[in-house]
């Protein structure tokens, strides 16, 4: 299960904030086809968003084709996003981990570490 947290400072408005988090939550393998998402009562009462904000979130999700509605029952995931196995995501976040350890070490802040992590991504597949 997800557990959903809005940044109001962020400047991304809450509901694509949701919808960002149950892709990375599908993305990593930590919700799987026919998983639940909370109900939009149980999101209401932990990020204390408006439920229309969540539903909004729910159907730009279902439009994708990522969740589905099923009435009466909740909101279910449908599909899955990336191609890695769950262990080689493992192992990788560990990696990654140590490395965010170093930067900050180093005297990276988190703004710095994203742009970072962003021109490398943007540099092609050899990160050049």
């Amino acid at each position: 299960m997800v557990e959903f947290r809005v940044d109001r400072a962020s400047g991304l408005p809450a509901y694509l904030q949701l919808g960002r988090q149950v892709r990375e939550a599908v993305r990593l393998g930590r919700l799987r086809p026919g998983d639940r998402l909370p109900t939009v009562r149980d999101v209401v009462a932990t990020s204390g968003v408006n439920a229309n904000t969540v539903l909004k979130a729910y159907r730009e999700l279902e439009l994708a084709g990522l969740v589905e509605a099923r009435q009466g029952s909740g909101t279910y995931v449908k599909a899955t996003l990336g191609t890695a196995a769950p262990e080689v995501l493992e192992e990788l976040r560990g990696k990654f981990a140590k490395w965010v350890i170093e930067a900050r070490a180093a005297g990276l802040e988190a703004e710095d570490i994203d742009a970072l992590v962003r021109a490398v991504l943007s540099g092609g597949p050899d990160g050049a």
